[in-house]
């Protein structure tokens, strides 16, 4: 069984054995706000399976800044596992490659947005991490098409059918990005993979 990693965790920074590239799958939402706890659920079943050499798992929740500290330390790569509306069917799953739209200007890079985990946009923490001198490599984003996510008034606890029914799916595309990840990292020139 593979255990969640404290945000601050400093096992998540130990350089990884065996040249295997370390990838995070960070679960991001929160869980009083219906669908918007998507992430954190697929995390928390991530974390009953055995993870592949060199993956660590994170319950970033709502905390932006921790997440962006971890993206900030030795990872080669990062998942990134979030409600995403998009406008298609409830329980929909995306996977987003951030590199695949423009870069940001200037105004965008603002890391102000980096700090809440509602607002966070996977193309600025990319680009504000690798301007802050992360090795990060790679980036995708698991998303899923939420139905409800509540209100301030009233609370939505627990993910909606559809989204709960994308659970299973979303751990299965996680596992194909880690095994692709993994493949093209290794075969990507440029930093090297570390070895102890």
């Amino acid at each position: 069984m593979t255990t969640l990693s404290k945000p601050t965790d400093p096992e998540g920074l130990r350089p990884n054995a065996g040249g295997t590239p370390r990838i995070l799958v960070a679960g991001i939402g929160n869980i009083f706000f219906g669908d918007d706890g998507f992430g954190v659920a697929v995390v928390q079943q991530l974390a009953r399976s055995t993870m592949p050499t060199g993956v660590t798992l994170m319950d970033a929740g709502i905390r932006g800044l921790d997440l962006t500290y971890a993206l900030l330390g030795d990872y080669d790569a990062a998942i990134l596992v979030d409600a995403v509306p998009r406008g298609s069917a409830p329980g929909s799953i995306y996977v987003i490659d951030p590199e695949a739209h423009e870069p940001p200007t200037d105004d965008e890079q603002n890391p102000a947005g980096l700090l809440d985990a509602h607002a966070m946009d996977p193309v600025k923490v990319l680009a504000f991490v690798r301007e802050s001198g992360s090795v990060l490599r790679a980036m995708r984003v698991v998303g899923c098409e939420p139905l409800t996510f509540g209100s301030d008034a009233d609370p939505a606890m627990g993910l909606s059918a559809p989204v709960q029914a994308a659970v299973p799916i979303a751990i299965e595309q996680v596992f194909a990005l880690i095994a692709e990840l993994q493949h093209v990292l290794r075969m990507q020139p440029g930093r090297a993979v570390r070895h102890a």
